[in-house]
């Protein structure tokens, strides 16, 4: 499990089968503190350490992995990628709750500068996946946990405000339009459409499940109408 803040970027190269990641010395992860068997979010994508050298490490990928995200892609070209490693039971949760698991592929739309901070503007390759979308909803782009400005009606295009320090420390700068991003939506929307989706059109549980049903009154009883 990730929280969706980066602690360094690093250069993803094709090794063997798999994976290397080159860390920047003096970067925010020193490669010597992982161990075989680690999990390291590599822009927004689970990884697990398989070994380590003094430049970085190296990580397997699976055919899964390389279908679904921008990894092949940059590995091809030698790209920069955002690098997290997983948290531990005593870390703050800084950004939100961030599995490592990515849900698709989105499209930078534009990239706007303004005064204070970066217009990041983005559509979901899949439209489908814009119903996880809402204002001020959590979404992980490559990894950096981000909160959502405002979006489309059927929320498969979004924008987001990025902070001039998330900006500078990540590869969100590097960004130009048309290009792709891996997106992880919410968990908690996730789950909540799934628990929802067992429920009888009246709202109320399935046969044999336990717990009240869970209505517009239920949500404003417990803090959230």
């Amino acid at each position: 499990m990730f929280t969706g803040l980066v602690q360094a970027v690093a250069q993803l190269q094709r090794c063997g089968g798999g994976v290397e990641l080159l860390v920047p010395a003096g970067s925010g992860l020193d490669p010597a503190a992982l161990a075989l068997g680690d999990s390291v979010a590599v822009d927004g994508v689970c990884l697990t350490v398989v070994a380590r050298s003094a430049a970085g490490f190296r990580a397997d990928v699976s055919e899964e992995t390389l279908a679904r995200t921008t990894l092949a892609a940059k590995a091809d070209r030698r790209g920069w990628v955002n690098l997290e490693p997983a948290l531990r039971l005593a870390d703050r949760l800084g950004g939100h709750l961030v599995s490592g698991h990515v849900d698709g592929l989105a499209s930078v739309v534009a990239v706007e500068a303004q005064p204070a901070s970066w217009r990041l503007v983005l559509r979901w390759r899949d439209p489908a996946y814009g119903r996880y979308i809402c204002e001020k909803a959590s979404v992980a782009v490559d990894g950096v946990s981000l909160t959502v400005a405002g979006c489309s009606a059927d929320g498969a295009e979004f924008w987001i405000a990025v902070i001039p320090h998330t900006w500078s420390s990540t590869t969100l700068q590097h960004l130009r339009p048309g290009d792709a991003v891996n997106l992880e939506a919410d968990l908690l929307a996730k789950y909540t459409e799934r628990l929802l989706a067992g429920r009888s059109p009246a709202g109320q549980p399935p046969a044999g499940a336990d717990g009240p049903a869970i209505s517009g009154a239920w949500l404003a009883e417990h803090g959230w109408g």
